[in-house]
């Protein structure tokens, strides 16, 4: 829950009202702050010691003085949690980490390097067969984490005063009965009798699932009940001033965010192993929540919004140093396509995010765009095999076709609004992908080769520079998959670029009166089906793009490529939920969206059978706690959690325009 508690505010007497400032636990605060301060060195140090006496776990946990894989983690989240206490508690040179005062923060890094730990500790205990196989340090981590979070505990933490949650319906419990009992039938085997055969390993092969339905209910009454013990919520404090730097210092600041930015997504993207990957994503998740409630967040945005220009060619030059960091061009060719899938992204969150018009078959116009390419860049499988345009007019021309046929769809469906419009746009996807099987020269023309698609698109090469050789430059290397990436990066730019002053723009305005109302903005003299076809016609053009350098990324391209739902994206369904994910008509949203759907099916290889089942409940706990995205504005916070505060007069930045539920 969000409340601005400036004085003379109605939200600062809702804030007085409805939250407090105590403890959990009835602890001293000196021994509070110090028990924090205590576990989360403890932790950190158990990075120094053996885990395990075995080297058959991941990662090699068995040395003294040399962390690796999980103990790293262990390493950030204790001194994190450490600096963070201590900067709660005022010292001198570590205030910037806390700027708010609060103590929230504290908690959430103590409870990811909690999470971290025995996650360690489980893992081990269950791959290796018992806790016998934990060494000291592994024991160490686990107290050390323990008693952190129990010191976090101990301080005052901003608190609701009061947590109604509604009583869980007697269905639930009925559900997990049933499950429990079909469980132990199925397994004995009595209640298969009464299962028709041709179905009986439909639910012989799936017991999982009566194990997971009481485990999921079970996890939703401890999630009310250790909500209604904590009642942890958020005052939002107004910043104190900060100390007036130099430009140059700050630009430093930011550039050394970046870095380090970089840095935590190449550990998190060469991550070797499913066991190190869960343990980033866990800390990950707190540790951002940790800085957002200590308000350091919150002041880099001060320095970023005083520093736009600085900013983004930061950010991008982070981009384009990935590929000289990493010694596998396995993980260079998955950043490639998490840039790709982020392009397209953005692209539908100008349908979805700005206009409000629900695609469901947005996959097409990037399908639309990479067989127009392949087909003018001199594939010996092309029906223009002798034709070999140049790559920038092949990617214009891809971008040209998606256009048209953004423009032809988008014409005699755009008067339908809701429901209806998502079902014609589904089924345009799915007309894309049969035609482009049926044009083989049997079922129909001769054009697309069928259902084999067209293979060895050639590498780009771009004033005699060959993008399918690698590079050296000053000692550094670049491989094929980097140089595709580096290009990928620039297509990224364009698209950022163009999205950021179109959503400025008159045009983007009316996009967003057109989303919030189109009756209302119709009467206000908008010619509503002129704005909704320029979105289209715009959002069509920008898949087109992304999937003209698609098709050369990835030297061939075929049909069951661009389907709406598959565990492998991108796909209409996972293009969506980026933009949801990630927050509607922002930027960095979608582009933080796509790379968490694309990164973690590609490391969690285990979830690959009930990637979508995981995928759906994932949606599901986004809708109910933070339905505004992951990144959100100020403005779709206080829509969506604050309906009646005011909002500001002034014009919002892209980052901030206000985003309706559903849309």
């Amino acid at each position: 829950m969000t409340l601005t508690t400036a004085p003379g505010t109605p939200a600062a007497a809702a804030a007085r009202e409805t939250h407090e400032t105590s403890p959990v636990l009835p602890l001293p605060a000196p021994l509070a702050s110090g028990a924090a301060v205590l576990g989360g060195l403890l932790a950190a140090a158990s990075a120094a010691m053996s885990w395990t006496w075995t080297s058959d776990f991941p990662g090699d946990l068995t040395y003294y003085g040399s962390p690796a894989g999980l103990q790293w983690l262990a390493l950030v989240g204790g001194l994190l949690t450490a600096l963070l206490a201590l900067a709660a508690r005022g010292l001198k040179g570590l205030r910037w980490l806390s700027p708010s005062g609060g103590n929230n923060g504290v908690l959430f890094a103590a409870l990811g390097t909690l999470a971290v730990c025995w996650y360690a500790v489980v893992a081990i205990a269950v791959e290796l067969d018992g806790l016998v196989n934990l060494d000291p340090g592994g024991w160490l981590a686990a107290a050390g984490s323990l008693i952190a979070v129990l010191g976090a505990l101990g301080l005052p933490l901003d608190r609701r005063r009061a947590v109604r949650h509604p009583e869980l319906h007697w269905g639930l419990y009925a559900a997990l009965l049933v499950s429990l009992v079909l469980r132990v039938g199925l397994g004995q085997g009595w209640a298969l009798h009464a299962v028709p055969p041709g179905i009986r390993p439909l639910f012989s092969e799936n017991l999982w699932f009566f194990v997971a339905v009481p485990l999921v209910i079970a996890a939703l009454r401890l999630w009310r009940l250790l909500d209604a013990w904590l009642r942890l919520g958020r005052i939002e404090r107004p910043l104190p001033a900060a100390r007036k730097l130099p430009a140059w210092v700050e630009i430093l600041v930011v550039t050394a965010v970046f870095a380090v930015g970089l840095g935590v997504v190449e550990f998190g993207v060469s991550t070797e192993y499913g066991e190190l990957f869960v343990g980033f994503l866990l800390l990950a998740v707190f540790a951002t929540a940790a800085l957002l409630a200590s308000g350091a967040v919150a002041r880099l945005r001060e320095l970023t919004s005083r520093h736009r220009a600085v900013t983004t060619g930061a950010a991008f030059a982070a981009a384009g140093a990935f590929p000289f960091t990493q010694g596998s061009e396995t993980y260079v060719l998955i950043g490639t396509n998490i840039l790709i899938f982020a392009t397209v992204a953005l692209g539908l969150n100008v349908v979805v995010g700005l206009a409000g018009l629900l695609d469901l078959g947005y996959v097409a116009f990037l399908g639309v765009g990479a067989y127009a390419a392949a087909l003018v860049s001199g594939s010996q499988f092309s029906v223009f095999s002798g034709v070999h345009l140049p790559f920038p007019v092949a990617v214009l021309v891809g971008a040209l076709a998606a256009l048209v046929f953004g423009v032809v769809i988008g014409a005699p469906t755009l008067r339908l609004r809701g429901d209806y419009l998502a079902i014609v746009t589904l089924g345009f996807g799915e007309i894309f992908r049969i035609a482009m099987n049926n044009l083989d020269g049997r079922s129909g023309p001769s054009l697309t080769n069928g259902p084999n698609g067209i293979a060895s698109i050639p590498d780009v090469n771009l004033l005699g520079f060959d993008f399918g050789e690698a590079h050296d430059f000053a000692g550094l290397h670049l491989g094929k998959n980097g140089n595709y990436l580096l290009l990928m990066l620039v297509a990224t730019a364009i698209v950022v670029t163009v999205f950021g002053r179109v959503a400025n723009s008159r045009i983007g305005r009316a996009w967003v009166a057109i989303r919030e109302d189109e009756t209302a903005a119709e009467a206000m003299g908008i010619n509503g089906f002129r704005v909704k076809l320029i979105a289209f016609a715009l959002g069509a053009t920008l898949a087109g793009l992304a999937g003209a350098v698609q098709a050369h990324v990835s030297g061939a391209i075929s049909p069951d490529q661009y389907l709406f739902s598959s565990p492998t994206p991108p796909n209409s369904a996972f293009l969506l939920a980026a933009v949801i994910l990630g927050g509607m008509g922002t930027i960095s949203g979608p582009l933080v969206g796509a790379a968490l759907l694309f990164l973690i099916p590609a490391k969690l290889e285990f979830l690959q059978q009930y990637q979508l089942l995981a995928f759906g409940v994932a949606l599901i706990l986004l809708m109910r706690f933070r339905p505004e995205g992951l990144i959100a504005g100020r403005r779709q916070q206080l829509e969506f959690h604050e309906a009646d505060a005011e909002l500001p007069a002034q014009a919002a930045p892209i980052d901030d325009v206000p985003t309706k539920a559903g849309a």
